[in-house]
């Protein structure tokens, strides 16, 4: 995906992989994220689920993001959903738009997929991004897990406003 601005996401490759894993939140978030290398272990474990994107602008990584579609939520046949498992905004590369970049990427690749809702969790607090989900559109289930928030985004609500 490219945008007119040079926003676009980036398959992570071995050209691009020591790029990825230099992407570092700010200090005081590390405690609501997951570093890109544990994340793209998981991804090399669930291949089948897991979506990671390196965040480019123009020739410059800003970010890191893995999505995932269609996984079974309860493990029992009966709940599937799709959404944001992670996302890492550089810290000298926030408050720029990325994260919202981010989100209306994975937005669209769910449409294009057929899905109706976005998933994304949380960690609650201080510096961590519950106030930008919120700004979004996504609203609180009632659900945590592992002591996360859980969100959900109607994909007929329009992220651009």
């Amino acid at each position: 995906m490219t945008t007119p601005s040079g926003l676009r996401l980036e398959e992570i490759t071995t050209g691009n992989l020591e790029a990825a894993l230099a992407i570092r939140v700010r200090p005081e978030q590390e405690f609501a994220v997951t570093s890109v290398v544990k994340s793209l272990a998981e991804a090399y474990v669930h291949p089948d689920t897991a979506w990671p994107r390196l965040i480019m602008d123009g020739d410059r990584p800003v970010g890191f993001l893995m999505a995932f579609f269609d996984i079974d939520w309860r493990d029992d046949g009966t709940l599937f959903r799709s959404g944001l498992w992670r996302l890492n905004i550089a810290a000298d590369a926030q408050g720029h738009g990325y994260g919202r970049f981010a989100v209306e990427s994975v937005a669209t690749e769910i449409r294009r997929r057929g899905g109706k809702e976005f998933h994304v969790t949380w960690h609650p607090g201080d510096h961590g991004p519950e106030d930008f989900y919120l700004r979004l559109g996504f609203r609180p289930t009632g659900e945590t897990v592992e002591g996360e928030t859980v969100g959900v985004l109607d994909l007929a609500a329009d992220l651009s406003s």
